[in-house]
């Protein structure tokens, strides 16, 4: 039993022999040369800071000067007194301040401060680092330090780039935000501040000669992790290194080595750390189910356990992992109906209802389970939902108005909350079992530095076998058998190496102006050769569907999106399952512009096929899944897929219609319709920044036409009175968070 075990089992307060014995350990550990008796030294101060006030004050002096020697510098005005701080030495007090950022009000750990020293430096860096590190605190200090005139923030997920610009939005007096690809960039002496999504960064026409790159989550540029937008993310850092060699720092979390060679083509410093200053207590359940059993036998076991677990732990913020969004919706309905029975009052009582619920009623569904499960403290979180749903779901949870999230593989990329508790329900990601990369990010996400501590993890699955994650860089490695054409051909000619040279030069035997769009549209070559080979063929007689500009016919989007099946896109069988029910769908929504248009379709649909009246549990299930597939079409159809499909064929078309002498069609007004949500144009922006489009057509009839985007976010902010005036308190909760 090592000293931390033996500290969980002293209760109540503990006795000067026993903290000061502990102390002349801890000493030692954090002095010895061994790494592992260092970090079990580490550790044992973070289960001290934990227990602070049951240690006696006696010892305190001693526990300080070992949690400074650790480096945890965050943490020691947090538990020094005025006196001591006073009382401290010259010295002290140098050496403390000289931990503090230049460029923020904030101190750094040791650790923090030798990868800052670094970037300062200019070196380019690869970081590895636990998700607890506050990687993220460093993005904001080279934003804050001004060093940079522009600088480029790619990270996987709207979400995360929201939260990021919320963070960021008070140098906004120093840097132009553009967060999409309409923007142009600053006209003045400002800075151009670029937080994209890899896609829009190939999308961003323009971009000028950038000098610091940043990408979160680095490790998606692996081409063996399955991930489907890998390509796009390896070509927007091909694309943003060609403006001028920017600096750069990647940061990602539990990363065990990056590809040989990497380091010195790029002049650039791989830098792995596992020091955190918040310590994970794991409890194990897995031993207790077999495995072996069907998921509905195997749920049958496991659900009672869990939601005795979720009873215990109701005064703290507590984050169940889940397998897939229709998993977390039908646990936390199933926990919802357990509570319900249980005869638990609501936590957020009428006179006291989160906003959110309000907004639901009017433009989702009254009977979506999610608006009473928000009275319990009880939420969801998974891809699926809209933007400014996920981050009210976020925000109330931080702020303690929720205590329960049942959470999807969101969690893993960086959604950032303060959850003192993690359960790992599920073993899997959608079909896939997770592996110890997934497996070690999620216990990551319980405790937070300067809120929690120590962080728990329930874990109901076994821990996957332990196996090191080494990230490829496709455009480096050049590996025949994994690389992608879609990557190959963005890469320099003087960079391809032999192995695929032979395919390089087939690839580059397009016309060049063919394979400049093949290059940004940044998607399947092939599939992308099949359409311009189909449009070839029916330029002629089908040109009323190709050569259409602003709304398309109902022919012309089937037109459309038949040709991008199969080359752009596939249907995955979930709630979208042909491109006829897709271009329905389309239409039913660009007329009513409400996702409640999409449950009332899906749940109608889902009630005539049934044949016996549903009881009141089974109407929940469909009314749930109804809307989840509402949202999934949204989100992922509607914002993504069929923009992408509708912006290759338009490029594509265009091509080939110069190439014939046709006045080619323009697609670009529909696609821009349809990614803002069709609100106006001069109030698009605000869909950026997670305001319900329901909201912005509000907020239209009192805001002036022909604003320019920056004119529309400072007509807001000075006359904020007139505009909450027609809102409701949901949507002046929104735009008060957002801008």
């Amino acid at each position: 039993m090592n000293i931390v075990n033996t500290l969980e089992d002293i209760t109540g307060a503990i006795s000067y022999d026993q903290s000061f014995e502990m102390a002349m350990q801890c000493s030692k550990l954090i002095e010895s040369r061994e790494y592992e008796n260092i970090k079990l030294g580490r550790e044992l101060i973070i289960w001290i800071l934990n227990r602070y006030d049951d240690i006696p004050q006696e010892t305190k002096p001693i526990w300080n000067d070992l949690i400074e020697s650790a480096g945890f510098y965050p943490y020691i005005n947090n538990i020094r007194k005025e006196s001591d701080i006073l009382a401290s030495s010259l010295a002290d007090k140098i050496r403390i301040a000289s931990f503090e950022s230049d460029y923020l009000d904030k101190s750094l750990h040791v650790e923090q401060k030798v990868i800052s020293k670094k970037l300062f430096e200019g070196k380019n860096l690869v970081v590895s680092a636990p998700t607890s590190f506050g990687k993220s605190l460093l993005i904001e200090e080279i934003v804050a330090s001004r060093k940079y005139k522009n600088v480029v923030i790619i990270q996987p997920t709207l979400a995360l780039l929201d939260e990021t610009r919320i963070k960021l939005k008070k140098y906004s007096d120093y840097y132009k935000i553009i967060v999409r690809t309409a923007q142009n960039i600053a006209d003045n002496d400002k800075g151009n501040l670029f937080l994209l999504t890899a896609e829009r960064v190939m999308e961003y026409a323009g971009l000028p000669q950038i000098d610091f790159l940043i990408i979160d989550e680095f490790y998606k540029l692996s081409l063996r992790r399955a991930d489907d937008r890998a390509d796009v993310l390896n070509n927007a850092f091909l694309k943003v290194l060609k403006t001028g060699n920017p600096q750069f720092y990647l940061l990602g979390p539990n990363i065990g080595g990056i590809t040989p060679g990497f380091e010195e083509r790029y002049k650039a410093e791989f830098y792995k750390t596992d020091f955190s200053m918040v310590a994970n207590k794991k409890i194990d359940y897995s031993s207790r189910y077999d495995t072996s059993l069907s998921q509905k036998k195997l749920d049958n076991e496991k659900l009672p356990d869990l939601f005795e677990l979720l009873d215990s732990l109701k005064n703290d913020q507590t984050i169940i992992y889940c397998a897939s969004p229709s998993r977390a919706r039908r646990l936390s309905r199933e926990y919802l109906l357990h509570v319900k029975k249980m005869d638990v009052s609501p936590c957020n009582k009428d006179d006291e209802k989160l906003p959110l619920c309000e907004w639901i009623e009017n433009n989702v569904s009254s009977d979506w389970s999610l608006k009473e499960a928000l009275t319990y403290g009880i939420a969801i979180h998974d891809g699926s939902l809209q933007k400014h749903i996920s981050n009210s779901i976020i925000n109330y949870f931080n702020n303690r108005r929720l205590h329960y999230i049942f959470c999807t593989s969101t969690i893993i990329e960086g959604v950032n909350t303060s959850a003192k508790n993690v359960v790992i329900y599920d073993g899997k990601k959608g079909s896939n079992g997770i592996d110890y990369f997934d497996y070690s990010n999620i216990c990551g996400r319980s405790g937070r530095m300067m809120e929690h501590y120590i962080g728990n993890v329930y874990s109901f699955v076994s821990q996957p076998e332990k196996k090191e994650f080494i990230v490829d860089f496709p455009f480096v490695e050049q590996d025949k058998n994994v690389l992608t054409d879609e990557i190959l051909i963005n890469i320099e000619r003087k960079d391809v190496k032999s192995q695929v040279k032979e395919r390089y030069e087939e690839l580059n035997r397009y016309p060049d102006d063919l394979k400049k769009i093949l290059k940004i549209n940044g998607t399947n070559i092939n599939g992308q050769m099949a359409i311009y080979y189909a449009l070839e063929k029916d330029i002629n007689n089908k040109r009323d569907w190709i050569t259409w500009s602003q709304m398309p016919s109902f022919d012309a989007m089937m037109y459309v999106l038949s040709l991008a099946e199969g080359n752009i896109f596939e249907f995955d069988k979930h709630g979208v399952t042909s491109v006829k029910q897709l271009v329905m769908l389309l239409n039913t929504y660009r007329s009513k512009k409400t996702i409640m248009a999409l449950v009332n379709h899906n749940k109608q649909y889902a009630l005539q096929k049934r044949k016996s009246i549903p009881s009141e549990e089974q109407l929940m299930a469909i009314n749930d899944n109804a809307i989840e597939t509402a949202f999934h079409v949204y989100r992922h159809w509607f914002q993504f897929k069929v923009p992408k499909a509708f912006r290759v064929v338009d490029s594509l078309q265009r091509y080939v219609c110069e190439k014939h002498g046709i006045k080619p069609g323009s697609y670009s007004y529909f696609v821009q319709q349809l990614e803002n949500d069709f609100v106006p144009e001069s109030l698009s922006i605000l869909t950026e920044y997670g305001i319900p489009n329901t909201t912005i057509l509000k907020i239209s009839e009192v805001i002036p036409k022909n604003l320019s985007e920056d004119d529309v976010i400072e007509f807001i902010k000075k006359n904020r009175t007139e505009v909450y005036s027609i809102l409701s308190p949901y949507e002046i909760e929104r735009i008060a968070e957002e801008l």
